[in-house]
């Protein structure tokens, strides 16, 4: 497999398509000066208000907690979701390593699940199979804002009564019957790293239904220490829990406030931007967009993913020529030597077969509908010259 170094980030230039850009808005350029001007630049009053406005716009239903990172929100959820050492999780084989990361922390055993190819989410078949008497949770990611079958998700944890956790860093908008996803698990994360939809330079949100660990979860995110309390002047010197410093900024929420009134426009761009390459790429049989399967889901369009029957490194090649950045996002797991005593059985056949064959191309708000279509033409010329 090519290693993602052997593509690095283009210099900025005039003609540059970039893969990613991140957004920030331009109220922000003042509001963080006025943010600046005042005593909280760390996490002060400006993060209980996008806690607030978060759970009004996204996640309706659920109490919300802001941190330093989406990893931070989901090391956060394996706590609160009371995972064990030697408890069993499946996870999906195919994310980030940082859904799969916090869970080591605590000698939590995971079971890896393939992909579905048809949308590189998590095989709901493939974790049917796996579920044991011993299992207690299911994490799950929405690739590329894609989201997964929450319907089939959810009758498999009534059935076997098991936690839902939801990685949500890619899907930041999308629905599932008109519902914010966030209202079909019991923890869902947030990621507003530097080129998520929006972003406060680095920060995350964890989402949760069950109310009662609201002050356990702000205990947690400061070393265990009950902050209401010690900033009122009154707090008892124990610390009866393991925290951590898991907090966000006032800078980034700041950030993440003005660009939340800029949503709509965000998603309406990267769904034009997004449409235009389905529509482009469908001429070409040797291409697929991978794009929800099923009209109850809504995508939020954070990655534009194709699939190609061959020659992706050559394809990449190619489309450097003309200063077009393409990669592939995410590495399996089950490679990583951390992982290894995870893997009892290396049987993820839709994985193996998608690895080599799947390629990001740019979607972000730099890229213009005439971009799209040049990338697109390049992509065709380059299948109709093979």
């Amino acid at each position: 497999m090519k290693n993602f170094t052997d593509f690095p980030l283009l210099e900025s230039r005039k003609k540059t398509y970039p893969l990613f850009y991140p957004y920030i808005s331009k109220k922000s350029i003042n509001g963080i000066k006025n943010v600046l001007k005042t005593r909280w630049i760390g996490q002060g009053p400006l993060v209980d208000n996008l806690e607030d406005v978060f759970i009004k716009k996204f996640a309706k239903g659920n109490k919300c907690i802001a941190v330093g990172s989406g990893t931070d929100a989901l090391h956060l959820a394996y706590i609160l979701s009371n995972l064990k050492k030697n408890d069993e999780v499946i996870a999906p084989v195919f994310t980030c390593t940082a859904t799969n990361i916090p869970l080591l922390y605590h000698d939590i055993k995971i079971k890896f699940a393939d992909i579905d190819p048809r949308t590189m989410n998590i095989s709901i078949d493939h974790v049917e199979k796996l579920i044991t008497k011993k299992t207690k949770a299911i994490i799950f990611v929405n690739y590329g804002g894609i989201p997964c079958d929450l319907k089939r998700l959810n009758e498999l944890k009534r059935k076997h009564k098991l936690v839902l956790i939801q990685d949500a860093a890619q899907s930041l908008g999308s629905k599932f019957r008109n519902k914010n996803i966030a209202e079909y698990s019991d923890f869902t994360i947030y990621s507003f790293q530097a080129i998520k939809h929006i972003t406060s330079g680095d920060g995350g949100i964890l989402a949760f239904k069950d109310k009662r660990l609201l002050e356990k979860s702000r205990r947690i995110r400061w070393f265990g220490i009950d902050r209401i309390k010690k900033q009122g002047g009154t707090w008892e010197n124990d610390i009866k829990e393991i925290g951590y410093k898991y907090q966000m900024t006032d800078i980034g929420a700041r950030l993440l406030l003005d660009s939340i009134k800029d949503f709509s426009k965000i998603i309406s761009h990267r769904k034009k931007i997004f449409n235009v390459y389905k529509k482009e790429l469908s001429k070409n049989s040797s291409i697929k967009v991978l794009d929800t399967i099923d009209k109850k889901l809504t995508n939020s369009f954070w990655l534009c993913t194709i699939v190609v029957d061959n020659k992706r490194i050559e394809l990449q090649k190619y489309l450097r020529k003309y200063n077009i950045e393409t990669n592939q996002v995410h590495f399996r797991n089950d490679r990583y030597s951390i992982f290894k005593k995870h893997i009892k059985k290396k049987s993820y056949p839709n994985m193996d077969f998608v690895e080599d064959n799947y390629l990001v191309i740019p979607l972000n708000l730099q890229i213009s509908e005439s971009s799209a279509k040049f990338i697109s033409k390049k992509i065709n010329d380059f299948y109709e010259n093979a």
